[in-house]
């Protein structure tokens, strides 16, 4: 709601004063006009009148001028020019000429003087519904337009009143600008304005005060109407239903309409869709569902905004899934199914991104008679393209084709270009028949979005067939279908080919754009001929084009990615020296760069440097830097950033809270793994599978089980994990236990995978006292247990598992438990080595010697 401070500088130059001149009861005065002096307009006058019409001449022969009427109407004599200028006017005015007029006006006092004027021509533009519509939104999106005393004496001098019918409209566009105040201050004083309390007044005033959260006042004036003899009506209690339901106090609600019934007036069907609203608002779908129910019994029949309501107040309420679930229960139970209620459901599972589910509800709605309207039709496709089997929306789809229903161009082009990528031609192919048959592709801009769609799927052999075709049918390309086509191969790194149609562009006459040249430019780096790219970089000049902020941003990321920070970094300082400010994605490609390199600290200055600029950081900058912290095992500043990215204005995406959770799984933090997978939830975000660096092709999935997360393992470690259960249990395996235990453990450890080690190594000690078919013999043994539980627990807690070393990972990639430091090579200098033989010693240690005690517990 806009507050009264921003409103203050869009008051009109006539009422800018009012703050000086608040009107009070003392104020509004009838005008002394005893000392007034009567005459009339005398020839002078009437020449100043012709004069004046001369430039502002609107007649019944041509459409009338709003400028100019809007300057006659600016006018201190407006009254006498406007009832000289329409004098043979005012038997044609309509309700057409007289909305077209207001709806046209720029100075919301001019809509007022008009409708006053008007409104006194002729009662019935006064009390016309769409007038009056029309007057309230001009007021509320152009004013506020204040009752100064000045405007109510000019009002008076013309021998006009401010009327029943205006202040309603006024009131109601105060409420809507959170006006509260104003409309009490301005309701106490309306016997000065001649007018006495009403009803129909103190609807509008209580409806205002709804409007701009102030239902303390709005009941306030609902207690007064009694002093005023004033019985409240229907209208009163469903404005006061609904301002209590829009806050989800359903009690209040359904008290007052007890009070309503008790005086006679029964709930209408606004009552009922009001009180759904609200009990979605509150929660209690379910009472929802029995609004519609006391419906039936009172023979009270649902609205279209009944329906809206119920659906789209279900899907606020609850899960999308729940919402779905509950509304399709409704509606099976129903004989006719509400039309209004299945375009709603659709517009919701399409918002919401859920096209398996409008797939399934769409063909049990089409087999109980549904058929929906074109714009609901074309939604619901669009939701469908994006997921869906395409096998099953293709039958879906033809089937409402049959039915008489058309595709809308955007959306025939997303669906041909899903079955291309799917690899699905003759489908395509199909639908690409059925547009051109419909005459969706007549011009050069359906052909350019159409060769867009074949550029986006890689299919430049049919997107030059249709630049074939647009000369064979004679109608031209322009610069956007050049555009189009090489950036496509640019992308494709298909330079040659780019270069073609370059020249086929300067043979038409057409010049290059910043567009093309962009093009040129990333395809020439992508094709890594860096020196090209910058000659054409340099000759956008000569042909008068500036390079832009995203010419640029390509060789600075090309520079990133190729490791040549210092080159990227004087494009930057050049970029800023040509006066062109650096974007998020100008930051993004250095601070990625430099958080590659663990350069955290100069990526942090770029960072401030990005936020003086008023720039606001995206998921892929704080991506940037979780992922380098969590690298340098700096876990407890990467948790610190992902939590402060909301509050800076940037909501974790899937792929920044896949790249925490994946590095904190790795890194055996699974208490922090497990807060980071509640904030996901909330965020609705559905974590991916995490692998381990992309080496091994294992992964580990955190999922949420009976409120524990815990860590599910897959693949090779499940194997692993059953071959020494079988062994443990006395049963045959197929690898003998010798060379399944090192190659298990050496898994397990290496996926981080602490709980599941943990479970098999107390499994296994249990079996010990039982002996061992092939006892497993490696290092020195210890002969105290207590030591031995000590240094495991001791090195679990340290967390001295497999560092992120390469070289630590190959050499125990086979399970190998005897690596010495002779088989290393220069690349493995650091502590990850050593890391690795204390786990191995650690681990040797437990399968050779370790005994389950009573006072070990499960936790350890």
């Amino acid at each position: 709601m806009r507050g009264l401070s921003s409103l203050a500088s869009r008051v009109s130059p006539a009422i800018i004063n009012r703050s000086r001149d608040q009107p009070k009861l003392t104020k509004f005065r009838e005008p002394n006009h005893s000392n007034s002096k009567k005459s009339k307009p005398s020839s002078l006058l009437r020449r100043h009148v012709e004069a004046t019409l001369q430039d502002a001449h609107i007649s019944a022969a041509k459409p009338v001028d709003h400028q100019s009427l809007g300057r006659i109407l600016s006018r201190k004599d407006w009254f006498l020019l406007l009832k000289h200028e329409f004098n043979d006017l005012q038997s044609k005015l309509s309700v057409q000429l007289v909305v077209s007029i207001l709806q046209n006006q720029e100075n919301p006092l001019n809509c007022l003087r008009f409708y006053i004027w008007v409104s006194n021509l002729n009662a019935k533009f006064g009390s016309n519904l769409s007038i009056r519509a029309v007057l309230a939104n001009t007021l509320y999106r152009k004013g506020p337009v204040l009752l100064s005393v000045e405007f109510i004496r000019e009002i008076r001098s013309c021998g006009y009143r401010i009327s029943e019918e205006l202040l309603c409209v006024l009131f109601g566009s105060w409420g809507r600008l959170g006006l509260a105040k104003y409309c009490a201050e301005i309701f106490g004083q309306i016997s000065f304005l001649g007018l006495s309390p009403s009803t129909r007044l103190y609807n509008a005033v209580i409806d205002a005060l709804v409007k701009s959260n102030s239902l303390d006042l709005a009941y306030l004036k609902f207690h007064n109407m009694a002093v005023d003899n004033c019985k409240p009506d229907r209208f009163t209690y469903n404005i006061l239903i609904h301002g209590v339901c829009r806050i989800g106090v359903v009690d209040e609600a359904l008290r007052l309409i007890k009070q309503m019934e008790s005086i006679g007036h029964r709930p209408n069907v606004f009552t009922y869709t009001i009180l759904i609203d609200g009990y979605c608002t509150a929660k209690r779908v379910d009472e929802a569902f029995g609004v519609l129910n006391m419906m039936k019994e009172r023979s009270v029949n649902p609205s279209d905004a009944t329906f809206r309501s119920l659906v789209y107040g279900v899907f606020r309420a609850v899960e999308p899934e729940k919402a779905l679930e509950l509304l399709t229960r409704y509606l099976e139970v129903e004989p006719i199914l509400p039309k209004l209620a299945c375009d709603a459901i659709f517009y919701c599972l399409s918002s919401k991104s859920m096209p398996r589910e409008t797939a399934s509800f769409l063909k049990r709605a089409i087999e109980k008679g549904y058929l929906p309207d074109n714009a609901t039709f074309n939604v619901t496709m669009a939701s469908l393209i994006k997921g869906a089997d395409l096998d099953e929306m293709c039958e879906l789809l033809d089937t409402l084709l049959e039915r008489g229903l058309k595709l809308a161009l955007n959306t025939s082009l997303s669906l041909v270009e899903a079955f291309y990528a799917a690899g699905k031609g003759e489908e395509g192919t199909r639908y690409l028949e059925l547009m051109v048959k419909d005459g969706l592709v007549s011009n050069v801009f359906s052909y350019n979005m159409l060769i867009d769609s074949f550029v986006k799927v890689r299919m430049m052999d049919k997107a030059y067939e249709l630049l074939q075709e647009m000369r064979t049918r004679g109608i031209v390309p322009n610069l956007v279908t050049f555009n189009t086509v090489i950036k496509g191969h640019c992308k494709a790194i298909e330079i040659g080919k780019a270069r073609e149609f370059l020249e086929m562009l300067l043979e038409l006459g057409l010049k290059p754009d910043i567009f093309t040249f962009n093009s040129i430019i990333d395809g020439l780096c992508r094709a890594h001929r860096v020196d090209e790219a910058f000659d054409c970089f340099n000759e956008m000049v000569e042909w008068g084009v500036a390079p832009d902020a995203f010419t640029y941003n390509i060789l600075i990321h090309y520079f990133c990615i190729s490791g040549h920070v210092t080159k990227s970094l004087d494009l930057f300082r050049k970029m800023q020296s040509e006066g062109i400010s650096p974007d998020v994605f100008s930051f993004n490609s250095v601070i990625q760069s430099f958080c590659r390199m663990k350069k955290i600290e100069k990526a942090q200055n770029f960072l401030i440097t990005m936020l003086m600029m008023d720039l606001t950081p995206d998921n892929f900058t704080y991506c940037a830097f979780i992922k380098a912290l969590c690298e340098l095992g700096r876990f407890d500043e990467a948790k610190e950033i992902f939590l402060s990215m909301e509050a800076n204005g940037c909501r974790p995406d899937s792929y920044t809270c896949n790249t925490i959770m994946g590095a904190l799984i790795r890194s055996a933090h699974f208490e922090e793994a497990q807060y980071i997978a509640r904030k996901c939830k909330d965020y609705g975000i559905l974590l991916e599978p995490i692998h381990d660096g992309g080496r091994s092709g294992l992964k580990s999935n955190v999922i949420r089980e009976e409120n524990k997360w815990v860590i599910s393992r897959q693949a090779k470690a499940l194997l692993m994990l059953e071959t020494l259960l079988l062994h443990i249990l006395g049963e045959k395996a197929d690898t003998p236990l010798s060379q399944t235990l090192p190659m298990a453990f050496s898994l397990i450890f290496r996926q981080r995978l602490l709980a599941a080690a943990m479970f098999s190594v107390l499994v296994f000690s249990c079996q010990l006292g039982n002996g061992l078919e092939e006892p497993y013999q490696t290092g020195t043994a210890v002969n105290d247990p207590t030591e031995i539980v000590g240094k495991a627990l001791l090195c679990f807690d340290n967390k001295n598992i497999y560092a992120d070393c390469e070289e630590a990972y190959r050499l125990t990639e086979s399970g190998n438990v005897n690596v010495t430091r002779n088989e290393t090579d220069a690349y493995c200098e650091g502590p990850c080595l050593t890391e690795t033989h204390f786990l191995l010693t650690c681990i040797e240690n437990i399968l050779t010697n370790f005994e389950f005690y009573n006072k070990a517990t499960i936790q350890d």
